[in-house]
């Protein structure tokens, strides 16, 4: 006869073990569906550690070691060290370095501003002084120095602009300017008129003009005041 507690009315023969039931606690086999869970001693499908999230914003589980992140204010790529010096092309924040015929060229235009006048403030002295009257050699005389003083005016205006924004009239001109070799700034009025003075130097050698020349061949294009006072020339 069945056992009656027996659902399915059947017993297991003499010797035959009975079909395994789940122990105390233990979850029923799996069935699908939603909210399956594994049974007793079995392992759990991998589920992302305490704090994952699967996806976009992935986090590490609990005791992982989270991926390398940059740094609070750190930018994503790599940037140098404190104290390292960045280099570019042509010596980093002052810009690339001017060509020596750009250089020229400036300088014949601030000359031709400040010499071009009184060149004609002497002809007409000369003229003023030869025709023998002692009034118009006056005149011319007074003329000359009013010329002195306003070409020594237009000198200290442009070594002014230099220092406090790296172009004189004929540096504007051709696009350069002149900046600190270690700042990249405008070098301010005194250094400007200390380099203006140390152009005495690029023709101390048998009074040849070998420092101008020196951008030619320097691996800075500096000349022989440059390096003194510690300056480029570079593209504004």
């Amino acid at each position: 006869m069945g056992n009656p507690y027996d659902p399915y009315g059947q017993q297991p023969g003499y010797g035959q073990q009975p079909p395994a039931q789940p122990g105390y606690g233990q979850q029923p086999p799996a069935q699908p569906g939603y909210g399956q869970q594994p049974g007793y001693g079995q392992q759990p499908p991998a589920q992302p550690g305490y704090g994952q999230q699967p996806g976009y914003g992935q986090q590490p589980g609990y005791g992982q070691q989270p991926p390398a992140q940059p740094g609070y204010g750190q930018q994503p790529q790599a940037q140098p060290g404190y104290g390292q010096e960045v280099h570019h092309h042509h010596y980093g924040a002052t810009g690339q370095l001017a060509e020596w015929g750009s250089r020229v060229g400036a300088y014949l235009i601030d000359y031709v501003i400040i010499a071009g006048p009184m060149f004609v403030l002497y002809i007409l002295f000369f003229l003023l002084a030869g025709s023998g009257e002692g009034a118009a050699a006056m005149i011319g005389l007074l003329l000359l120095s009013i010329g002195g003083l306003a070409a020594f005016a237009a000198s200290i205006w442009m070594i002014y602009q230099e220092g406090t924004t790296g172009q004189t009239i004929g540096k504007r001109q051709m696009g350069i300017r002149v900046v600190g070799a270690q700042t990249g700034q405008p070098i301010g009025f005194g250094m400007a008129f200390l380099r203006r003075i140390c152009h005495i130097v690029d023709t101390i050698v048998c009074g040849l003009p070998i420092g101008y020349l020196w951008p030619l061949w320097d691996e800075r294009k500096q000349t022989w005041h440059d390096k003194i006072v510690s300056t480029l020339v570079v593209r504004a």
